[in-house]
């Protein structure tokens, strides 16, 4: 799994591409989401458009740095078109929980 950070008039974007499931890419994902917000980040946009799979630890990383955000005032969002990892959101009801959209534009958006 491989990821990329960028700023994007103060919002992180983390792109994310590989399959998100236990082991290292769970706890990948769960270092850098850390770092980021250790750094001061508040607003962070996951992009899990090039991610074919997620499995439970990789939605457990997602939701615990979600909660670490909201707890210190900011908010994690995600970006995730249709396909299987949607489908995982959906299911486990996590787009409801976590803001979801199917484009990067109109996560950004949301944080005006």
């Amino acid at each position: 799994m491989e990821f990329s950070v960028r700023d994007q008039n103060g919002i992180k974007v983390v792109a994310v591409s590989g399959r998100l499931t236990i082991g290292a890419p769970s706890d990948r994902l769960n270092e850098e989401l850390g770092k980021l917000a250790d750094g001061g980040s508040k607003k962070i946009v996951l992009l899990l458009d090039d991610v074919p799979q997620i499995d439970s630890s990789g939605m457990a990383a997602v939701v615990r740095n979600s909660i670490s955000l909201v707890r210190d005032g900011g908010q994690l969002r995600i970006v995730c078109g249709r396909g299987r990892v949607r489908d995982a959101l959906t299911v486990t009801r996590l787009v409801e929980a976590i803001p979801t959209y199917e484009s990067e534009a109109a996560a950004l958006a949301g944080f005006a």
